[in-house]
Formats: structure tokens, C-alpha cells, sequence
């Protein structure tokens, strides 16, 4: 199906003029939350009048200064050429080069007539400066109309310096009332001296304290959904509470509404909700042209519902006597929801991201389709902790499709765990994992489990160089079902006894090199080899007990495992100022150096004794020969320095002489902002890829970026995306290109100073400073 350009442009025209009544509203709001009362009087400072020539007129009883006329009372400075000033009446008749300041706020005119008790009046031909926003305001006639009002009859706002600002906002008949509304006829933006956008009347709230209204919009055109236009109407609903309320107008696909509450009950009591629904135009029913433009070739079965739909919701409680619990729901109409909407302001990333930051919980990955709802309460103690959790795992498809549901379900899952500890004074220590569990099947048999595994231990220390730690495990499992008896057992009951040892063996030795260079003292090498024995003996599991999760077939082990660690540490001098070092002179030395772990290295492989004794072919993992010997695996990390870091790991398999898998990444940056990312991983005979994404100051102005993404094992690219940032004195453009999935996508943000920002930054207010 090919796009009509004309259609577009039926939608783009409206928003575009949409974007700029919201820039306007959101422009004032921004202004009248930084204003100074310029005129706000105290009876008791009296105001000081100097000029070159000062006279009074007795028939009017006023002052008369001429010639460098200044006028003082505390952080308020008035200067004319010509003033004209009754002290009863508190009237000012300014002319000629007028400036008034208060604080540093600044107010500019050819002539100003001023009750300055009243706080009414009238500057011509004025400006008006507010400093903590950066906002000019000019009038050909401002009026004070009251203590919180104000009048323009024709004017201009911008944050831009200069005669000719890079962006301006003019209309006529402006009013503004503080603490309520404002009202302008005839807005235009301005791109220099070209307008660009213009709306007859504008209504919009002004009010100094967090405020409802309009939020900057996000736009967006990509070849699969075409043009999209999503704007955000924020909703103060009290000091503890907020909301958003999303429009998204999708061009193919129809119109999207969303919705975020937030909310803060007390310091360690919060939660947000978000919904979000569309009534899709296309459905993925199976046919060629409905799965390539509607579906995901990448993801397992149809679409074919259009009612969509996400549902998220993270909330943390505290309870009396130090519990807490958490509460976490994602619940998606289909399969391909995450992927259709990954991006954009009630996309899966900004989502995930914001429960990451503000709840330290992130989301499953949004090509999961099974996704994970819990309601958990929990306690900890010093060596001991309690949790109890109900766990949903939500099958989209099966849901979706109606199909046999053999899902498994926690419902409830309570763990209980004792942390290791000494034994009453003895060399022994032990710990406890111990938990119950009810599997719940909708179309299959459910079941409770009872599992308790503690461990006793004793650590043994030969010098400084030996570590022996011998432990041994005993685990105790019972089944119950309560539907549907398990196909083989005839008992409701079920019973399982295991016992397994471990032997930990390892040593840690170092040496300290004193380098005494000018920036790098010593570096310490640090030495850890370790053998680790672990024995399990072998049960017949598989026929006999259910199979919910490992812990119904704990497989017999035999495992002997050896490892190589070295740590390299440097020591540096702080570099610090005399003065500094005078302060620090009553203070532990050791504060003036820094520690930089540069380098780790480990290599580790194990070797089956169980697979070296098996003498049956049928059971060797591999069917050609046995293979007792792991692959080896190796990792390091590298941070040799503050803005150099690298990470790789590797397995490789002695027998067929070969790496079966690597991954390697190298980050480099700079304290400028300039960042390189590159990262390659490779399984043997199963995938290559290789992602890097880069930024670029190119200025203090311009910022460049680019991220790129290849499937090298399928020959195919992944993802291309390239983008700019160019900040300006007062407005910056945000442009970026996105190729994925066969799908073109083109995003921008014009953000003017003082007027995006404040629409940016009051949206996370009440999660970011809870009461």
C-alpha cells in the first residue's frame, strides 16, 4: 500500500499548529512561575532619590529630578533622565531611558507611569526581563493592572538575547493573572523574522505551584504506522499525587489513549500505574500482506485481535513491625504489543527504565510473551529472611488463544533463608534455604511442596595462604496433590531424602610493586586458585516425582572444579592543592589515594568424574567419545583508566580444538561527553553479532550519535540509527533516523528553552522527591 503525501499533510498542518499552541501555553506558565512583584512596598524603608538636578514643586507637592535620575529602596533601583515622584500619593512618572530593577529582574521602557503603592501602571514601549527563566517580555504597552496581573496590548516572549531573537511568540491583547489565567488573541511563532505558526485564541492556566496543562508533544513518521503525533496532558491532582494523560494519533492504525497515575503515600510507601489502549484498524490474520506490514516474522503466532492493551503497575508498601511488600502487574493484550510500541513516551524502554530508577525493578524483556505478575511481602533480620510472594506468569498466547493452560503458578511461594553463621562458639557454621510452594495448573495436576535444605560447614585456615572448607547438604522434599494424582504414583504423597558434599579448597597470595611514579604508587597482584569438589549421588527422579521446576530432579553430580584469579589494584596520590593538604594534616593518610582495580582475570573448567567412569555410549554427552572435560572458560575486565573500559570472556573446547563462544566489549570516552561503544558476541554454529553506538561533541553547539547493530551470522543488519543534538543560546532541535525491522522511522523534538524543560521536568516531581 503506498502513502498518499497529500493525506499526510492533512494531519501534519493541524499538529504542527497543535505543538505551538502547547509551546505558547506552556511558555507563560514557565514565565509567570518566576515573576517578581517589581513594585511590592515596605512603609518602613524610605525611598532615596539622587540626580543632577532635584526641585519641588510646592503647587503639586512632587519631586522633580532631572539628569541621571536614580531611585533607591533596598534591591530596587530606578533610573530615568526625567522623574516626576509624589511621596503621598507613591505616583512616578518615569521618561526617557527607564530601568527599573528588583533583584535581578529587570524592567525597561521609554516611559513608565507607576502607582507604586497600589503596584498599577504602565511602561511604553517596554521590555521586561526575569532572570531565573531567561524570559524577555516586550509590549509596545504593558500595563499593571493589579498586584498579580498584567496587560500587553501587543507583545512578543522569548528566552533569546539579541534585537532579532532566534524564536519569539507575539499577540495581541495579553493578559495574565497570576495564580489563574491568561488570555492572548492572534499568537504567531517566530523563526527570526519569518513567522511559522499561528492560532486566533489562546486560553491557558498561570500558576505558580505544580500546575496542570499541556505537556511538549513527541512526533514521529516511520513507513509502518506513518505519521504519529502523541500528546501528554499533565494532572496535578494534590501535593502527593499526579497523572498523565496520553493522546497518541497513529496514522494507519488509529488513535491510542493512555494513562500514568503516580502516587506517594509516605516515605517508603509509593506506586504508579499505567494503562494504555488502542482500538487497532489492522490485525496479523495469516495473510502475507497482514503479517509483513501487521505482524513479527520474529514472533510466534497470529494477531488477529484489534482491542490492544498494556497494563503495568508497581507499588511498594511499608508494613508494621519492619515488613514491606511489593506489588508488580504486566498484563498485555498480545504477543507483539512490546514490539509494535517499544519507543515513545508509553513505550516498553521509557517504561522499563522509569520502574528501574524509581522502584530498582525492571520489566521482562519485551519479546517475552509469559510475563511475570507477584504480590510479595517480606521481612529481613540480621542473619535471617522472610518472604512470601504470589507469582502469576501471564502465557499471552495461550491466553489469548484460549488454549490448554499448563502454565505453573506460585501461588504462594514463601521462602525462608538463615544467612551462614557460627554455631553457640564452635568452628561450625551453617545455613538454611528452606521453602513452601503451591504449583497451580489450570488444565493440569497442582501440587504442594515442601522443601527444606540446611548446611553445615567448617572453615579451616592453615596460616595465611590455605583456605579448607569441607560442608555438607542435606535436603528433605515432600509433595502433596490435591487434583489429578501425579500419572505415576498412586500415593497423594510424595517424600524425597538427598544429601550432597562440598569441598572448597583455595588460596590468596599477593605481591605489592612499588612503582613511585607520578601517578600510579604501588600495585598489588593478587593470586586466587581454587578447587571446589562437589558430590551429589544419584536418585531416580524423573518417573517418579513431578517435574515443576530443578528442584524436582536434582541430577547426581561428581564435578570437580579448578580456577585461576588475578586481581591487579593500583594505589594513587590524590592530587590535591596545598591548602588541601594542610587540611588533611590531622587526618589518616590513607585519604589521599585512590584504589583502581585495572585488571581481573579468571580462567575455570571443570571435570566430571561421573562422565570419566561411564562406560555406556548411550549416556556419553557426546555419542562419539566421552568428554569428562568442560570447555575452559575464560573472562577479564579491563579500566586501566577513567574513561578506558573492556570486558571479554571466551569458552574453549579441548576436544575439537576450537572457541565455542566469545564476547567482547570496549567502551572509550572523554570528559567532553564523547562516548565509543563496541560489542561482538559469537556462539559456534548458532549466532555473530556485533552492535556499537557512538557520540560525538563535535561543539559546545552540536552533538553528533549513531548506533548500529548487525547480524553477522545471518548476513543481515538488525538496527541502523543515526541523530543530532544542536543546542542554541534558547532552543535546541533533537533529531534522529531509525531503520529496524524493516521499518523507517524519523523522530524530532524542538525543545525552546523554558518551555519544554518545564513540561520535562515537573512529570517526575512526585517520585523524585517523595514527602
Amino acid at each position: 500500500m503506498h502513502h498518499n503525501p497529500s493525506t499526510s499533510l492533512r494531519y501534519i498542518i493541524p499538529c504542527l499548529s497543535l505543538i505551538f499552541i502547547i509551546m505558547i501555553a506552556t511558555a507563560v506558565v514557565s514565565f509567570a512561575q518566576s515573576n517578581e512583584r517589581l513594585f511590592d512596598d515596605d512603609p518602613a524603608e524610605p525611598w532615596h532619590i539622587t540626580a543632577d538636578e532635584i526641585s519641588f514643586d510646592k503647587k503639586t507637592d512632587q519631586h522633580i529630578a532631572k539628569g541621571n535620575v536614580v531611585i533607591t529602596k533596598k534591591d530596587k533601583r530606578l533610573t530615568a533622565d526625567f522623574v516626576r515622584f509624589d511621596h503621598k500619593t507613591m505616583e512616578v512618572l518615569a521618561i526617557g531611558h527607564v530601568i527599573m530593577t528588583a533583584g535581578e529582574d529587570i524592567l525597561v521602557g521609554d516611559k513608565m507611569e507607576m502607582d507604586l503603592e497600589a503596584e498599577i501602571g504602565t511602561v511604553y514601549n517596554g521590555t521586561v526581563f526575569i532572570k531565573e527563566n531567561h524570559f524577555y517580555i516586550k509590549g509596545d504597552k504593558i500595563q499593571k493592572t493589579g498586584k498579580d496581573s498584567y496587560a500587553v496590548g501587543k507583545g512578543s516572549f522569548t528566552t533569546c538575547d539579541g534585537d532579532y531573537p532566534a524564536w519569539k511568540i507575539t499577540g495581541r491583547n495579553l493578559k495574565v493573572t497570576v495564580e489563574g489565567y491568561g488570555f492572548v488573541n492572534h499568537a504567531a511563532l517566530w523563526a527570526k523574522r519569518v513567522p511559522v505558526l499561528y492560532t486566533p485564541f489562546l486560553v491557558f492556566p498561570v500558576k505558580l505551584k505544580r500546575q496542570s496543562g499541556l505537556l511538549p508533544p513527541q512526533i514521529v513518521y516511520s513507513k509502518r504506522k506513518w505519521e504519529e503525533y502523541i500528546q501528554p496532558f499533565y494532572w496535578a491532582i494534590n501535593e502527593s499525587s499526579d497523572a498523565t494523560l496520553y493522546y497518541h494519533h497513529i496514522g494507519r492504525r488509529g488513535d491510542k489513549i493512555g494513562f500514568e497515575y503516580r502516587y506517594v503515600l509516605d516515605e517508603k510507601s509509593k506506586g504508579t500505574l499505567m494503562y494504555d489502549f488502542l482500538q487497532d484498524r489492522k490485525v496479523d490474520n495469516g495473510t502475507l500482506e497482514s503479517s509483513e506490514e501487521w505482524g513479527y516474522t520474529d514472533v510466534s503466532g497470529l494477531r488477529p485481535n484489534s482491542d490492544r492493551y498494556w497494563f503495568r503497575m508497581k507499588h511498594d508498601q511499608a508494613l508494621p513491625s519492619g515488613f514491606t511488600a511489593k506489588l508488580d502487574i504486566d498484563i498485555v493484550s498480545d504477543q507483539d504489543y512490546l514490539h509494535e510500541f517499544k519507543d515513545g513516551y508509553t513505550g516498553f524502554d521509557t517504561t522499563d527504565r522509569y520502574f528501574n530508577k524509581n522502584f530498582g525493578r525492571d520489566l521482562d524483556e519485551y519479546d517475552d510473551s509469559t510475563r511475570v505478575n507477584s504480590l510479595s511481602i517480606n521481612k529481613s533480620w540480621s542473619q535471617f529472611s522472610l518472604n512470601a510472594e504470589t507469582r502469576w506468569y501471564d502465557n499471552v498466547i495461550n491466553r489469548r488463544w484460549k488454549e490448554t493452560d499448563t502454565t505453573i503458578q506460585m501461588l504462594p511461594v514463601v521462602d525462608f533463608s538463615a544467612s551462614k553463621q557460627q554455631i553457640f562458639g564452635t568452628p561450625f557454621y551453617f545455613d538454611l534455604d528452606s521453602e513452601y510452594t503451591y504449583f497451580y495448573r489450570e488444565d493440569a495436576s497442582r501440587a504442594h511442596r515442601m522443601d527444606a535444605y540446611p548446611r553445615l560447614y567448617l572453615p579451616l585456615k592453615f596460616k595465611h595462604y590455605l583456605f579448607f572448607e569441607p560442608s555438607v547438604g542435606f535436603r528433605e522434599t515432600a509433595w502433596y496433590f490435591d487434583k489429578e494424582e501425579y500419572s505415576s504414583s498412586d500415593k497423594a504423597t510424595l517424600y524425597r531424602e538427598m544429601y550432597d558434599i562440598k569441598i572448597d579448597l583455595s588460596s590468596n597470595i599477593y605481591r605489592i610493586y612499588n612503582l613511585q611514579t607520578s601517578w600510579i604508587n604501588k600495585i598489588k597482584h593478587a593470586i586466587t586458585p581454587q578447587v571446589i569438589y562437589q558430590y551429589i549421588p544419584g536418585k531416580d527422579q524423573s518417573n517418579k516425582y513431578p517435574q515443576f521446576d530443578a528442584i524436582d530432579n536434582i541430577a547426581r553430580t561428581n564435578l570437580v572444579t579448578y580456577s585461576l584469579t588475578n586481581i591487579f589494584t593500583s594505589k594513587s596520590q590524590m592530587q590535591s592543592t596545598k591548602k588541601d593538604n594542610q587540611d588533611q594534616s590531622n587526618k589518616d593518610q590513607s585519604d589521599n589515594y585512590t584504589y583502581n582495580q585495572f585488571c581481573r582475570l579468571k580462567l575455570e573448567q571443570s571435570y566430571d568424574i561421573n562422565e570419566a567412569k561411564e562406560d555406556n555410549p548411550s549416556n556419553w554427552a557426546n555419542q562419539k567419545e566421552k568428554r569428562p572435560f568442560s570447555t575452559i572458560y575464560g573472562e577479564i575486565e579491563i579500566d586501566p583508566v577513567q574513561y578506558v573500559s573492556a570486558q571479554a570472556d571466551a569458552t574453549w573446547c579441548q576436544y575439537d580444538s576450537l572457541v565455542k563462544s566469545r564476547n567482547i566489549a570496549v567502551t572509550l570516552s572523554d570528559k567532553r561527553g564523547d562516548r565509543f561503544f563496541v560489542e561482538h558476541r559469537y556462539t559456534y554454529n548458532s549466532s555473530e553479532s556485533i552492535y556499537t553506538d557512538m557520540s560525538l561533541v563535535v561543539s559546545d553547539q552540536l552533538k553528533v550519535y549513531a548506533d548500529y547493530e548487525r547480524n553477522l551470522y545471518g548476513s543481515q543488519d538488525i538496527k541502523r540509527g543515526i541523530g543530532f543534538l544542536y543546542k542554541a543560546q534558547c532552543w535546541s532541535i533533537d533529531f534522529n533516523y531509525t531503520h529496524e525491522d524493516n521499518d523507517r522511522k524519523y523522530a524530532f523534538i524542538i525543545n525552546l528553552y523554558g518551555i519544554g524543560e518545564f513540561g520535562r521536568n515537573i512529570v517526575g516531581r512526585i517520585m523524585e522527591e517523595p514527602l
